[in-house]
C-alpha cells in the first residue's frame, strides 16, 4: 500500500444511539502508517464509539470507512479488517474468554488457520515479548487487573496487526508495568491510535494529540502537551501553586 494513502480514512461519518443525541457529526479522520495518534475527550464524547465504528462493531447513520484503501460496509469486509488492525478493548474482560492465558493468546491465530504448533509458538513468542513468559498456563479471570489488561495486548498482538486502536492501555497498570508498557510501544514501532486520559501517557507514546469535541475530531497544532518537571528547596513541604493572570 502506497505510504502517502491513509490506513484509516473516516468521511462525514455520523452516529447516535437509539434516542440519543448524535455522538459523532461528520467526523472526519484520516490515519497513516506512520502516525502515532493520542486521542483526548471527556467520557461520552465518542471515543470508544470511534473504535467500534472502525471495527465494524457499530454501523454508522452516514459516512464512508475506507480501510487500507478499500471501502468497508459489509460485514464481510469487516472480516478482513479485523486480522489487520488490533483493537485492545478498555476492559480486558471484553477481550478474554478461554480458560486459561495460552488459550487466549493462541485464539486469534488459531482462528485464521494457524495450526495448533503455530498457533502455540506465536503465542509463547508474544507472551515473552511482553515480559509474561510463565503465564500461559495461568487461569485467565484470576489475573489481577493488570495481568488482564496486558494478557488482552498480548491476545491484540498474536494477530501481528498493521495498526493499531488502544483503548485506556494504561488503565490498572501500576508505575513499573506502565513504563514497560511504553518500552513495549517504542520496541513496536507501530501505527496507532490510543484513547487516554493520562495526557503524560500519550505524551510519551504518540507524535500528536487529538481531542474529541462536540462529535468531531479536532488537532490543534497550537496545543502541545508537555511533561511538567520542577522543584522547590522545600519541595517536601506542602505548598500551592499560583497562577498568574
Amino acid at each position: 500500500m502506497n505510504k502517502n494513502e491513509p490506513i484509516i480514512n473516516l468521511k462525514d461519518i455520523c452516529f447516535s444511539y437509539p434516542g440519543q443525541e448524535p455522538v459523532h457529526n461528520k467526523l472526519n479522520l484520516k490515519l497513516y502508517s506512520t502516525d502515532k495518534v493520542g486521542l483526548l475527550g471527556p467520557n461520552g464524547s465518542g471515543k470508544t464509539t470511534l473504535f467500534h465504528i472502525i471495527m465494524g462493531l457499530l454501523k454508522p447513520s452516514t459516512g464512508q470507512i475506507e480501510i487500507f484503501g478499500k471501502d468497508v460496509s459489509k460485514e464481510k469486509d469487516f472480516g478482513v479488517v479485523r486480522q489487520k488492525i488490533g483493537l485492545l478493548f478498555q476492559d480486558a474482560d471484553d477481550q478474554l474468554f478461554s480458560p486459561t492465558v495460552l488459550e487466549d493468546v493462541a485464539f486469534g491465530p488459531l482462528n485464521i488457520g494457524k495450526s495448533n504448533t503455530e498457533a502455540k509458538k506465536i503465542a509463547m513468542d508474544t507472551l515473552d515479548f511482553l515480559g509474561l513468559a510463565g503465564f500461559e498456563n495461568r487461569i485467565t479471570h484470576k489475573l489481577s487487573g493488570g495481568e488482564k489488561k496486558l494478557v488482552s495486548f498480548a491476545t491484540v498482538l498474536a494477530m501481528q496487526p498493521k495498526f493499531l486502536l488502544l483503548d485506556e492501555p494504561a488503565t490498572a497498570l501500576d508505575e513499573k508495568t506502565k513504563a514497560r508498557l511504553i518500552d513495549i510501544l517504542h520496541e513496536l514501532d507501530l501505527p496507532c491510535l490510543v484513547i487516554s486520559h493520562d495526557s503524560e501517557f500519550l505524551v510519551k507514546t504518540t507524535d500528536s494529540i487529538y481531542t474529541m469535541k462536540n462529535g468531531k475530531i479536532i488537532r490543534d497544532a497550537d496545543q502541545q502537551l508537555h511533561c511538567h518537571y520542577h522543584s522547590h528547596f522545600h519541595g517536601a513541604s506542602p505548598h500551592k501553586h499560583q497562577k498568574l493572570d
